[in-house]
C-alpha cells in the first residue's frame, strides 16, 4: 500500500479538543508509518487511541472493548476492512466508523458505506480533512423524535429500524435507512444533495453526489420491488423529494 498522507498535510489542530473530548478511537490499519502518524494526530486531539495492525485482531477489539470511534483501513492482512464493517454491524454495534482507502471510485465508496461504515476518506489525506471527519462522526446530535413515520402506505420505524410499504417488509441497509427517514421527515419538502449528504453521512462533501445518486437509486429499486408507484422523485438540478404515491405527478423523476 501507498502512504496515507500529503505532503502539505498539517498536524496542527488546537481547537479540535474542544468538539471531541476524550473519546476513545480505534485505528485499525496495517501500514505501520501511517498507522503512527494517525495516531499522533488523533492524540493531538485530545483522543484516547488504541491502533492494531491485522485485520482480525482488529476485529477482535472492536468487539471486545467500547470505542467511540472506528478508523478502518480496507486493504489489511487476515480480514479486509469491508469484512470487519459487516461483521460489526450484523452483531448491531453502532459505534461510527470511518474507513480509509486509496481506492476512489464510486462503487468502492458505496461498497463501503453498503458495509455499514459512516463515511469514507480516499487516501491520500490531509490531516485537516481527517479532523473535520472525526469531529463530525463524533458530534452529538439530537436525538430525532422515535415516533413512527407514516407517509401513505410506507411506514417506518426509528426504534425497531424496520420498514414497510403496504403488507411488505423492505429490507434497507443502515444508510439507506437513514436516507429514507430522512426524508419521510421531510416529505414534500425538495431536498439538495448538500442536504442529504451533511445530514446522513453527518460531511458537506461535494464527492458524494455520486454515491447519493446510486443510494437513491437502490433505495427506490427496493420501495418499487412490487410494482408500487414512485414515491421518491428527482428534482432536476436541485436533489430529491419524497412525497406520497397518490400526490406523484410527472414533473419530477
Amino acid at each position: 500500500m501507498t502512504g496515507g498522507l500529503r505532503k502539505d498535510a498539517r498536524v496542527d489542530d488546537r481547537d479540535a479538543g474542544a468538539a471531541t473530548h476524550s473519546a476513545r478511537v480505534l485505528v485499525v490499519e496495517d501500514e505501520v508509518r501511517l498507522a503512527a502518524l494517525v495516531s499522533k494526530h488523533l492524540t493531538d486531539m485530545n483522543l484516547s487511541v488504541r491502533v492494531e495492525h491485522h485485520g482480525s485482531a482488529g476485529l477482535e477489539v472492536a468487539l471486545s472493548d467500547p470505542f467511540d470511534l472506528i478508523i478502518l483501513d480496507v486493504v489489511l492482512p487476515g480480514l479486509d476492512g469491508f469484512a470487519i464493517c459487516r461483521e460489526l454491524r450484523r452483531r448491531n454495534m453502532t459505534v461510527p466508523i470511518l474507513m480509509l482507502s486509496a481506492r476512489g471510485v464510486t462503487e468502492d465508496r458505496v461498497r463501503g458505506l453498503d458495509s455499514g461504515a459512516d463515511d469514507y476518506l480516499t487516501k491520500p489525506f490531509e490531516f485537516a480533512e481527517l479532523s473535520a471527519r472525526v469531529r463530525a462522526l463524533l458530534r452529538r446530535q439530537t436525538p430525532a423524535a422515535v415516533l413512527t413515520l407514516t407517509v401513505g402506505d410506507l411506514v417506518l420505524d426509528p426504534v425497531g429500524r424496520s420498514v414497510q410499504r403496504g403488507p411488505r417488509r423492505v429490507d434497507l441497509t443502515q444508510k439507506e435507512f437513514a436516507l429514507l427517514e430522512y426524508l419521510m421527515r421531510n416529505v414534500d419538502q425538495v431536498l439538495t444533495r448538500a442536504m442529504i449528504g451533511e445530514r446522513v453521512w453527518d460531511f458537506t462533501w461535494d464527492r458524494m453526489t455520486n454515491v447519493i445518486d446510486v443510494y437513491v437509486n437502490h433505495l427506490r429499486r427496493k420501495l418499487e420491488d412490487a410494482g408500487e408507484p414512485r414515491m421518491i422523485h428527482a428534482v432536476r438540478g436541485v436533489g430529491y423529494v419524497l412525497r406520497p404515491a397518490e400526490a406523484a405527478d410527472d414533473r419530477h423523476t
